[in-house]
Formats: C-alpha cells, structure tokens, sequence
C-alpha cells in the first residue's frame, strides 16, 4: 500500500480522488495548501505527491520546487486543469503531469507508472 499526498484547493477534488485511490488500495492524506502540504510533509512520510498546480494564492510549482530540493526522492506527479504548463521548465521537475479529467483512468495509470519507477530505482540490483 502507497502513501500519497494529494494537494488540491478544491475540496471536490480533493474527496474524489481521496476516494478513487483508497478504491486503488492507497492509503491517502490530504492538503488544501502548501503550506498545510510542507506541514504534513515533515510529519509523516508519502511514497507520492499529486500536487496541483494552481493554489488559492499559491504555486504549486514552488511547492514542488521545495519538494525537489528537501526530499529528492519524493516522487510528484501534477495534476492541473491546465496542459500549457507542460511547456514550463518548473513543470519538468515533476516525475509525472496529468490534466484533469472527469474520467481518472489516466491518473491513475499516471500514479502506477510512477510508484513502480520508483519501487524499481529502489531495488537493489543483483549481481550475476
């Protein structure tokens, strides 16, 4: 089981996926900030972020920034409204970029893809 952190203003969003992915067998926290998402961060430990990028007030692109620099490991994967952002240089921090969608196949594709690269950086190679 995965941990994730899913950060979105809207709270819609936030229940939806809550309980789409806990449907998945993820165990999921939420934030509607970044700065209630770095509190969180620094209390408890996540195997993924789904981070949006557009916060009340907020970027979640400088959150992820933060998160690049403080915890490299951390995978992110962005989930916005907005498919011009994959053009931004910021944007490609991320380990993965999702639009949002009605349908979460893609998301949810998007977060397995992303949990297995991470699960096989991690794994030591054997030698032959």
């Amino acid at each position: 089981m995965s941990r994730i952190l899913v950060v979105d203003d809207e709270s819609s969003i936030r229940l939806l996926y809550s309980h789409e992915l806990a449907d998945e067998g993820h165990e999921v926290t939420t934030a509607a900030t970044a700065a209630e998402a770095a509190e969180k961060l620094q209390k408890d430990d996540f195997d993924l972020i789904l981070l949006d990028i557009k916060l009340k007030n907020e970027s979640g692109l400088d959150l992820l920034q933060k998160i690049v620099k403080e915890r490299h490991n951390l995978p992110v994967v962005l989930c916005t409204a907005f498919s011009c952002y994959k053009d931004d240089f910021s944007a490609w921090l991320a380990d993965g970029y999702v639009v949002k969608s009605s349908d979460l196949q893609e998301l949810k594709d998007e977060i397995k893809r992303v949990l297995e690269k991470k699960a096989a950086r991690n794994t030591p190679k054997l030698m032959g």
